[in-house]
């Protein structure tokens, strides 16, 4: 539409300097054609169009979003300019097809059919003075192409509406349901290890309880059989020893889980498709407990899902460095940072205060560093115990 009305207004302007040159009126209307044209491209400026029926964020679905002051100002403006072109060279009517569309995308929908119809018969009027006889094609033209721009307008208009109802609907319901699978297999994870630790490590306590027991009763009676008691459970304490180590095997993170270590599980992180993930490997690499690569392991990947969410950067770093009496784990990222007060803001959500929970439950530290435009670093540090 903004192609078509510069095409009109300038196809306009070179009939009139064709068919009219050197008359008093052609500085007027230059003049008033530069001005509409200045005032089209102002439009966006002023403030960008609501569609009609579109309503005001937050607010109730019935109530219709207001345009603001300014937009109704430059309509105005445009109309009037447009109006005062051609009563002196009719020749411009038909600039009005754009505006047209304009009109319905500023104003309410009455508003809007009420100024094209007025404008439809201003275009009429200029179409009979420009005929040298009476034609009824210039009668019934304009009304045609006004009732049809009008309905493409109101029939796409609408369409928008219904598919901006379904996707705020399936974005809707796709957290519903996302949340909904979180609840099962949370839900589900706590019957498994309900379930796994009532078979096993209830079992087996309980079964040390009554072994215990009866030892105590025995002692003094029978010292044999008290010992053959203890023995027994300290076989069955030896075997809950066991079984509790592979629950917490099981709760490990699955990366770990194939043998590749911490380095090969951060080798194969990634940040989404449009974020490149790169690995660095800084020092001799050396057996790090199963509770601190778990914790760098979801440290990285908490920081790697902030730099999806939150930073718009196109790529991510992450540097495992091993300094002797400590491990470290930096994760950059080239995105556009962030100012003290929003790192402040950043930390009321779960990411985090739980990376700082996990390394302050190793004894380590964590850092960030960001400054605007330049990007953000994570640095974690868990100091490592002296090998024997």
């Amino acid at each position: 539409m903004h192609a078509a009305f510069f095409l009109l207004l300038g196809a306009s302007v070179a009939r009139f300097l064709l068919r009219h040159p050197g008359e008093p009126r052609t500085p007027w209307v230059i003049a008033l054609s530069v001005t509409l044209s200045l005032l089209y491209v102002l439009g966006p400026a002023v403030g960008a169009s609501r569609p009609p029926g579109t309503t005001t964020p937050g607010g109730p679905a019935s109530r219709p979003a207001r345009q603001p002051t300014g937009r109704l100002v430059w309509l105005g403006l445009v109309v009037a300019t447009w109006v005062v072109l051609v009563v002196l060279a009719p020749s411009f009517a038909w600039c009005a097809v754009p505006l047209f569309f304009t009109a319905l995308r500023t104003l309410p929908p009455r508003a809007a059919i009420v100024l094209v119809a007025l404008l439809t018969v201003f275009v009429v009027i200029a179409q009979l003075q420009l005929a040298t006889a009476f034609d009824p094609n210039l009668l019934l033209a304009p009304p045609a192409v006004a009732a049809l721009a009008t309905a493409v307008f109101v029939h796409m208009e609408r369409q928008a509406q219904a598919q901006r109802a379904l996707i705020d609907d399936l974005i809707r319901t796709r957290r519903e349901l996302a949340a909904t699978e979180r609840r099962e297999g949370t839900l589900a994870e706590r019957q498994r290890l309900s379930m796994e630790i009532h078979d096993t490590l209830a079992q087996n306590l309980s079964s040390q309880q009554m072994l215990l027991q009866a030892a105590d009763r025995t002692w003094d009676a029978d010292p044999g059989t008290a010992r053959a008691h203890v023995r027994t459970a300290t076989g069955i304490a030896a075997r809950g020893l066991a079984e509790a180590r592979r629950l917490v095997h099981d709760l490990a993170p699955a990366e770990l889980a194939g043998g590749a270590g911490l380095a090969g599980a951060l080798r194969a992180l990634d940040a989404g498709p449009d974020i490149e993930v790169r690995f660095h490997l800084e020092g001799t690499p050396a057996a790090l407990p199963d509770r601190v690569q778990s914790a760098l392991l979801r440290i990285a990947q908490g920081a790697l899902a902030n730099v999806r969410e939150h930073s718009g950067a196109r790529t991510a770093a992450l540097t495992l460095s091993f300094l002797g009496d400590q491990v470290v784990l930096d994760v950059a990222d080239d995105g556009h940072g962030f100012t003290e007060p929003r790192a402040c803001a950043a930390e009321r959500g779960h990411g985090l205060p739980a990376m700082r929970a996990r390394v302050r439950q190793l004894g380590g530290t964590l850092t960030i560093e960001s400054t605007p435009g330049e990007g953000t670093v994570l640095s974690a540090a868990i100091p490592l115990e002296p090998a024997p």
